[in-house]
């Protein structure tokens, strides 16, 4: 009994220095998260989880931090954990709802929003949250419900009126959507939504002086959203302020130079000002962003055809045509390009197809197959502007020449801030994470990453034998012309060494490592060969050489790229035989070391260089299974499942891959997230 009352007296300041270091650990980082610094504070959320699995707040704030890193998947998982350990906290369903909401799971935001309003009856975000969901779903009856309830709890809640307005502009109800937005107005003359939300109704009434004023005021409110310039350029133009409408898409192309609208409106404008070859610019952009727009390219067709370009002309008239066969207009004008380049057969097979299609027209007759040949706008466009406008969805090819409305759905156009912390936003290239490598040196990290291990390098830094700590790192830090001089002077060095003692493999393996750092591949390689002929076992030089192997096929890709194009199924042979080379390697060091967890990961990157995911998702696997948080295999495995089309399980492991510390993984997170699964 004394001996554990001791012990409990021995361990105390241990406890309480764990729980209060915990507790500090937690504060830090609440501060990050608060200051928008999520992917650090994520890693200081794990040591917490490390700490103390059983406590929810950690997964809870790590699944506020990973929201904002458009991370909706590991967020909701992340909730999952919260609510499992803590049923209670109505922020967790709140979080979780919104991560579902992103998603596109709306049945199950529903859900949450349901649970959470029973705890906390009263709390406006839900009711708001829940009303977003039921728009969504376009349950506009339910959403019409929750928006009366939330108003009855804030009468003051401007949002609320603005979300219904919408939701009776939704059902066609311009009356009831005015009200609404006046009154939100009224409440809150500094809201800009509201002046914003009252001109696309006066905008669909063609009421375009009103509606220029209104947007005047959103504008003056809000100078940073670009769909309030487009739209009153829209005002404008219906006003023959042609000089007005053109300035306004300039400033909205200046604050958001990748806006769809923008670039689309702009091309219509300059085309109707003559401004020919810069119009074609416009719709070259619009194309870039979305290669299928038949409309942008109908247009371009007819500015290429004004330019001279009657061979372009003819190429966009025909994708237009192949998309929508019935359609007259292109037929016409490719007729006409085709008469300006001498293909008067061309020019004939058109004209008597559109003969044939008129006649059809007028005897009544009804073309059978495609569907896509006219894509009537059931909506119209109602008021006294004679169809002058169109929303995005409308398809139409009839439309082309109208300009765009930016209305509700165009949410995405609005101007967003780029604060700090949101890495997501940051654009990456798409390609694995880099091959491991034994050397001196690495590269400081940005954020925090585990500090690789194993038992065996260890043992060999404890020898004393190498001149420098050997590193396992997939970050190589270039040397420095101190650091070079430092590495020739100890090849001259294990020279002499070797010379005295030929049949010792550390040796050999340490200048073919010095050889390596300095870049002398052949010379590295020949000393590795020979540790290797001084000790088969050795597995750390058979691990160097398939690296030194594969560095030199990349080279070789690089400075050989012709052979790609020109030679590609002997380029495929010879390059399938060169890798499998450095697989075979990294085969016998899993062989003499099946616990050497990165060269299970190595040979994944070659497998799927070799293309061979499926193969490479096995190794993946089993470096995963070794060491669970090893963060590049979870980064690299999903990067693969992408590659294969399994999206979902890609974001998941991504997710993962993030929460270790690999930051550039929220950004193809959020490319990916919006693309269906296969």
């Amino acid at each position: 009994m004394i001996k554990k009352i001791l012990l409990a007296i021995l361990l105390l300041p241990t406890l309480l220095y764990a729980q209060i270091n915990t507790e500090r650990v937690m504060t830090i980082a609440r501060n990050a998260l608060y200051f928008e610094d999520y992917v650090l504070s994520i890693q200081y959320f794990n040591q917490v989880i490390n700490a103390k699995p059983y406590l929810y707040e950690p997964y809870f704030f790590r699944a506020l931090a990973k929201i904002n890193l458009d991370d909706f998947q590991g967020a909701e998982a992340d909730c999952d954990q919260a609510i499992q350990r803590n049923p209670f906290v109505v922020g967790a369903y709140q979080i979780r709802g919104l991560a579902r909401i992103r998603q596109d799971k709306f049945d199950g935001a529903v859900e949450d929003y349901k649970t959470a309003l029973k705890y906390d009856p009263e709390n406006v975000v839900l009711w708001h949250n829940l009303s977003l969901c039921h728009m969504q779903k376009e349950d506009f009856n339910a959403a019409k419900e929750d928006l009366g309830k939330l108003l009855a709890i804030a009468p003051r809640y401007t949002r609320a009126y603005l979300m219904r307005g919408e939701v009776n502009l939704k059902q066609n109800d311009t009356i009831q959507a005015l009200k609404d937005f006046d009154k939100a107005i009224d409440m809150d003359r500094y809201d800009p939504d509201g002046w914003a939300a009252r001109a696309i109704v006066r905008l669909q009434q063609s009421d375009y002086k009103e509606a220029e004023k209104d947007l005047d005021q959103a504008i003056h409110l809000s100078a940073r959203n670009s769909g309030n310039y487009i739209n009153r350029a829209l005002a404008r133009f219906h006003q023959n302020n042609l000089r007005g409408a053109m300035s306004d898409y300039d400033l909205a192309l200046d604050i958001d130079p990748n806006n769809f609208l923008g670039h689309y409106n702009r091309g219509l404008l300059r085309a109707q000002v003559g401004d020919d070859n810069r119009a074609i610019e416009d719709f070259d952009f619009v194309l870039k962003m979305e290669p299928d727009n038949m409309m942008a390219t109908f247009n371009r067709g007819l500015l290429r055809a004004q330019t001279g370009d009657y061979r372009g002309a003819i190429s966009d008239y025909s994708k237009v045509i192949e998309e929508y066969p019935n359609f007259t207009a292109g037929y016409y004008h490719r007729a006409e390009a085709r008469k300006k380049i001498g293909d008067r057969k061309g020019a004939e097979q058109d004209e008597f197809k559109l003969m044939k299609m008129q006649l059809d027209k007028r005897n009544g007759v009804t073309t059978g197959g495609n569907d896509k040949d006219v894509a009537d706008n059931a909506d119209g466009n109602s008021g006294k502007d004679n169809g002058k406008t169109r929303k995005k969805s409308d398809k139409n090819m009839d439309n082309y020449r109208k300009i765009v409305i930016a209305d509700d759905s165009e949410v995405e156009q609005r101007y967003k801030s780029d604060y700090r912390g949101r890495v997501q936003d940051r654009n990456v290239t798409i390609k694995l994470e880099p091959m491991y490598a034994l050397t001196y040196y690495e590269k400081l990290s940005d954020v925090k990453r585990t500090v690789h291990y194993h038992k065996y390098i260890d043992e060999l830094n404890h020898s004393k034998l190498f001149p420098k700590p050997l590193r396992i790192t997939n970050m190589e830090s270039p040397l420095t012309e101190e650091q070079v001089r430092f590495h020739f002077a100890l090849i001259d060095a294990h020279t002499s060494d070797i010379v005295a003692d030929e049949k010792n493999a550390g040796k050999r393996f340490m200048r073919g490592l010095d050889f390596y750092l300095v870049q002398d591949f052949d010379n590295a390689l020949k000393d590795l060969d020979e540790a290797i002929r001084c000790d088969s076992t050795f597995f750390p030089a058979y691990f160097s050489r398939a690296l030194i192997y594969y560095k030199q096929l990349e080279y070789r890709k690089r400075d050989r790229k012709f052979e790609v194009e020109t030679v590609e199924e002997q380029n495929l042979q010879v390059r399938s035989y060169d890798y499998n080379k450095v697989r075979e390697d990294l085969d016998r060091v899993i062989e003499l070391a099946p616990d050497f967890v990165y060269a299970y990961y190595n040979r994944g990157n070659i497998l799927a260089v070799m293309k061979d995911y499926r193969a490479a998702l096995v190794d993946y696997n089993k470096a995963i299974e070794l060491d669970s948080r090893f963060a590049d295999a979870y980064y690299n495995r999903g990067l693969t499942n992408i590659f294969l089309g399994n999206n979902r399980q890609g974001i998941q492991d991504l997710s993962k891959a993030g929460e270790l510390g690999i930051f550039s993984a929220y950004n193809i997170i959020k490319r990916f997230t919006t693309i269906e699964e296969k």
